[in-house]
């Protein structure tokens, strides 16, 4: 493989080995890699409910809030630790062993959990299930990215997180049905079930291809060429494969004339790209998602349902819940990200300040109205900010450096659930209504912050994504190549009707001018949706007569 005129050289293959090719690969991988998501929202529901159960009380001694606290939230522990070391080792091992070595820990964690004999046994099979959620939770979202084509890369990732909130529903129902068993089988079956789970995913992981991208960036070439191929229908001739081979290898190609892939570097070079990464999965949970996914049956009976009606008003909520998701599937790659996440934390924002306002009245109307704003809060988290943050990360990193910034971002996911987890049924002691208010304000705080610093990232390959942080040293060699060449990837920035994609001239990780400049016409007033979808006088929107 050598570079002759700034292009990598075609790979040629005979003929493809796989049966299963194009669309339905694409979305036959969606739904195994989704399990791991799936896996991940199971296990977020499942103490959700039981915590409350007589019997799981009763064989904890009536545990404290703290101690309730530290159950639940104890599995982000081991999810830190992992997805810190996900990337290292999706690097080194590839995506799809990471994923078969996730799902297998957790599958041990999930069994020392159902057989546990005491609270110390119990901590410990969180933290492992929490290692096998750490290396799923970083491994699925990069692993979606790289095998997804740009113009429906979007809509992978959101139907991957209605997986996740199809995991947690499917929990609180578990959950809701076993507490009718009148024995410690209650609690043990919803938690034995994470387990069946788990074993589909790892059989699951043996039978899917491996990421092209970390084929190709490992000299794996034929291996990945062939990955494409089935990926574009199975066609050994297809120019559009071919063409993606080659944008592909020359950008590896191009990365390894800086080796360095360190975090040192990663930090030096992409420090805007990281702390954006970052700041998404963090406001994902101060948002105060898991004050309701992690304890909403705390939450009813603190509104006034008890019981076993506390864990069914969870499981309607977790209905809705799916629901919300399903817009998203269609707007993400037609609004964009940052529309969605602003109009999302909007309303959540007013949700989370309304139940504080019904719980803080107390009257009869207090269990209704506070059923309702959660319901509300659900739903247009499940629109936004549920998915959005498990999509922009892997998007916005170069290949070199992607698995280590994913594995940074998911490690701040974790470390804010934790903080979150351990100290929500604390603080509903303390604080009592004003919790939803506090995350109330970093539902505020969530929207400004993405109005001044998130780019809009729809339909734009990765490999031109450095075109959207303004580090134009390739664009206009891109720009031209798309001009001559409509079939190219690299063409989806001009073409194929998503002309109001937006790229963002300032760069917040380098201090040099872009090299790519927007024409003075762009410089006239926009409306305030322009503004909200990323196309101020910030950014420049390609056109199709660029």
């Amino acid at each position: 493989m050598s570079l002759e005129d700034g292009e990598a050289s075609p790979v040629r293959i005979s003929e493809t080995k796989s049966r299963i090719v194009g669309d339905t690969l694409l979305y036959l991988i969606t739904c195994f890699a989704s399990l791991g998501v799936f896996l991940f929202g199971y296990d977020q529901g499942v103490m959700s409910g039981i915590i409350t159960g007589p019997y799981f009380r009763a064989y904890f001694n009536q545990p404290t809030s703290a101690q309730i606290g530290t159950m639940v939230a104890i599995l982000e522990v081991g999810a830190f630790i992992t997805s810190i070391l996900a990337g290292r080792v999706g690097d080194i091992i590839g995506r799809r062993r990471t994923l078969f070595w996730g799902a297998s820990i957790f599958v041990v964690g999930g069994a020392i959990q159902s057989f546990t004999t005491g609270f110390g046994v119990m901590v410990l099979g969180r933290i492992v299930s929490g290692a096998g959620v750490g290396l799923l939770s970083t491994i699925v979202p990069i692993y979606q990215s790289e095998i997804s084509p740009a113009e429906h890369r979007g809509k992978l990732a959101c139907i991957e997180f209605t997986m996740n909130v199809a995991g947690y529903a499917f929990s609180v129902w578990t959950d809701y049905f076993c507490s009718y068993i009148p024995s410690h089988y209650s609690w043990r079956i919803p938690l034995l079930m994470q387990c069946v789970i788990g074993v589909i995913l790892s059989l699951g992981s043996l039978i899917i291809p491996e990421s092209p991208r970390w084929l190709i960036d490992t000299d794996q070439d034929v291996a990945g060429m062939e990955v494409l191929v089935d990926l574009h229908g199975g066609d050994v001739d297809n120019e559009v494969a071919q063409m993606e081979f080659q944008e592909i290898k020359e950008r590896v190609l191009e990365d390894r004339q800086n080796p360095e892939r360190s975090y040192t570097i990663m930090w030096r070079k992409y420090k805007g790209r990281v702390l954006i990464a970052c700041s998404s999965q963090a406001f994902a949970q101060l948002n105060g998602i898991n004050v309701i996914s992690y304890y909403a049956p705390l939450v009813f009976e603190e509104a006034g349902w008890i019981g076993r009606q506390a864990i069914l008003m969870t499981g309607i909520n977790a209905i809705i819940y799916i629901l919300a998701t399903v817009p998203t599937w269609y707007l993400v790659d037609r609004w964009g990200r940052r529309a969605i996440l602003m109009s999302g934390g909007t309303v959540m924002g007013l949700a989370l300040a309304m139940t504080g306002w019904f719980m803080y009245i107390d009257q009869a109307i207090t269990p209704n109205a506070v059923v309702v704003c959660v319901v509300v809060f659900n739903a247009f988290f499940g629109y936004s900010w549920g998915p959005i943050p498990w999509l922009y990360p892997p998007e916005i990193m170069p290949l070199p450096l992607r698995a280590k910034a994913v594995s940074l971002s998911t490690a701040t996911n974790w470390a804010f659930n934790w903080i979150v987890g351990e100290m929500t049924p604390v603080l509903q002691e303390w604080i009592e209504w004003r919790l939803y208010p506090m995350h109330a304000f970093f539902c505020a705080a969530s929207v400004i912050t993405v109005y001044f610093l998130y780019p809009e990232t729809k339909g734009v390959p990765l490999e031109e994504m450095d075109a959207v942080f303004g580090e134009g040293k390739h664009y206009s060699h891109e720009l031209a190549q798309a001009e001559s060449d409509p079939n190219s990837e690299t063409s989806s920035l001009v073409s194929h009707n998503r002309t109001d994609r937006a790229t963002r001239a300032p760069s917040p990780d380098r201090e040099e001018e872009p090299t790519y400049k927007a024409p003075e016409t762009s410089a006239k007033p926009t409306s305030l949706w322009d503004r909200i979808l990323g196309r101020g006088a910030q950014y420049q929107a390609v056109s199709e007569e660029a």
